[in-house]
């Protein structure tokens, strides 16, 4: 019976499993947070213009008189325009009323807090004194399982703490298609948006408490991440995601006053959400394209954003072409009796030695609590070498197999015995919990597939292949290829990208060039629907195997297996 079926009639005591918890948190340690934040961007791509969407000037202004007596206001834009070009500048009435009496109070010696907005820069907020050299935004990644938070100085430019959490919404759906459907409940939008904006408001409490800033002087934040999660953070209705056509409400919201939405920064400071593309490709892949510089680049590149639901763009600096792809929640630990999320005491590495001896490191390098998507990854691919696995991923019976035992899905294999792991019992994999995994790694490669044959190249004309996603460089390269789940290219063809999602919100947030740069790249993105493509369940069935049935497309995995198998 559920547990939310039960009747309960008398005191209880009740028992959550550790591999369940979250630890009485919800916000990541800082290890974790870092893992969820890491940002690798490619050596070698073009620099863009250093122009913070906020910025602070401090006016020393000239004291009116009979012969240079303008209004104050007037008097402020006059001494901004000499700073700086500023062609349409605007103010709040909140900020005029107040104006006159701050200059004089002050000397005339105030700061001015300038944020772009559309095409019009406002002048946000006025300071007594100079605080100038006190300025920062926050770029937030609004993942579906995990939100990253990032604290920049936009005087620097640099980064000043890293704070991650998970998405409270979870408890309404681990995917984006449970929580629209929850939407559809009395105050259901309102609700979610509630559970997200309180997430990302105690991730900036922690980046300000931890870092001694006063949270007024943060002016400015970029938020990305895909389009359910940008109109549930806006409190959009996103009902029409889900439903054909599959057209948002908006692919691209103009920056609004983060106090709108309850978000905690200065009072006047604003938000903007990363531009969109469609109902399935979010502004999160439009920041992947930024950090990965593939749309200045004229060689032929392949992005991948492994998740839940794994995004494709195929491109260069002539044309992008991308597709979506339901991967389900395998990479996120999900879908498996002992999957974990890359927590503390997820087992993130795995390999098999020679004499059949199963070696493996956990995140936080705490007892094995669960098998999180990395070290599933390495898990398949080493059960494969090792000659446990036939190509089906079912185990091989006639090969005595250290460890193999039966189990209530039928048969298992121990990868952690119970007296070694957190929870006091056994962590194992089973066929049935492989064959979910083969469908997760089938449908991230067949999308990419299937963009390579729509365009009509091979993936050897791919000259780079991007890896995006909260834990991409903790990736083997070499199992992912074992397994099928990226395509089998030279090692120096892969970059890690890290968190992209993230990485491209900073880089908007510190360049208004890059910001400019977002709006052409989501404006030039073709979409594919996979499901106009009559090949895709085809190849999608071949691609059920390790690591695919048509070998020819893995030389280097075939190589592999025509050594002895270790046992």
């Amino acid at each position: 019976m559920l547990a939310c079926q039960t009747t309960i009639h008398s005191d209880v005591v009740i028992d959550v499993p550790p591999e369940t918890r979250f630890e009485g948190r919800s916000k990541l340690e800082q290890e974790e947070a870092h893992r969820f934040g890491d940002i690798m961007l490619r050596p070698g791509s073009k620099p863009y213009v250093f122009d913070p969407l906020s910025k602070k000037w401090f006016l020393d202004l000239p004291l009116p008189s009979l012969a240079d007596n303008v209004g104050d206001m007037e008097r402020v834009y006059r001494e901004l325009r000499r700073k700086s070009e500023y062609p349409v500048m605007q103010t709040g009435l909140y900020n005029i009323r107040r104006l006159g009496r701050l200059m004089r109070e002050t000397g005339w010696q105030i700061t001015a807090t300038l944020a772009l907005r559309g095409k019009t820069v406002e002048v946000v907020q006025f300071e007594e004194g100079d605080t100038s050299v006190r300025n920062y935004g926050v770029a937030v990644d609004v993942g579906t399982t995990t939100i990253v938070a990032q604290l920049i100085d936009l005087v620097s430019g640099n980064t000043v703490g890293t704070e991650a959490s998970y998405n409270s919404q979870v408890w309404f759906g681990e995917d984006v298609i449970s929580r629209i459907m929850y939407c559809a409940e009395d105050q259901g939008v309102e609700e979610l948006q509630r559970y997200v904006v309180s997430d990302i408001n105690t991730l900036i409490s922690a980046l300000v408490e931890g870092n001694d800033i006063d949270l007024a002087d943060v002016t400015y934040c970029v938020a990305a991440g895909n389009t359910t999660m940008m109109h549930l953070l806006l409190g959009i209705d996103p009902a029409f995601i889900r439903a054909e056509p599959y057209i948002p409400t908006a692919n691209q919201v103009p920056a609004i006053r983060a106090a709108e939405i309850g978000m905690t920064i200065s009072g006047r400071g604003l938000l903007q959400c990363m531009p969109g593309v469609g109902a399935y490709v979010g502004s999160d892949v439009v920041a992947d394209i930024l950090a990965s510089g593939l749309h200045q680049d004229g060689a032929l590149s392949l992005l991948i954003d492994i998740g839940t639901n794994g995004e494709i763009v195929l491109g260069n600096s002539d044309w992008l072409i991308c597709c979506s792809a339901s991967a389900g929640p395998s990479f996120e630990g999900g879908g498996m009796r002992c999957g974990l999320r890359a927590t503390d005491g997820a087992i993130e590495r795995v390999a098999v030695t020679p004499g059949g001896k199963i070696v493996y490191q956990t995140v936080g390098g705490s007892r094995a609590k669960g098998i999180c998507g990395s070290g599933m990854i390495d898990l398949v691919a080493e059960m494969f070498r090792a000659g446990y696995l036939e190509k089906s991923g079912r185990f091989r019976t006639e090969t005595e197999i250290p460890g193999l035992v039966d189990g209530p899905d039928g048969l298992e294999f121990v990868v952690v015995p119970g007296n070694e792991s957190a929870t006091g019992k056994p962590l194992t994999i089973s066929e049935t919990d492989i064959a979910v995994f083969l469908r997760s790694k089938g449908a991230i490669y067949t999308a990419a597939e299937a963009l390579i044959n729509h365009v009509g190249v091979r993936f050897e004309d791919v000259e780079r292949v991007f890896i995006a996603g909260g834990f991409g460089y903790h990736l083997d390269i070499v199992n992912c290829v074992t397994i099928g789940l990226l395509p089998d290219l030279p090692l120096k063809t892969f970059h890690f990208l890290g968190n992209g999602s993230l990485a491209g919100a900073r880089m908007a947030l510190l360049s208004t060039e890059v910001l400019q740069s977002a709006n052409l790249v989501a404006s030039r993105i073709t979409y594919f629907d996979l499901s106009t493509d009559s090949m895709f369940m085809n190849r999608f069935t071949s691609s059920l195997f390790i690591p695919h049935t048509d070998l020819e497309n893995f030389p280097s995995v075939v190589v592999s297996q025509e050594t002895p198998c270790r046992t």
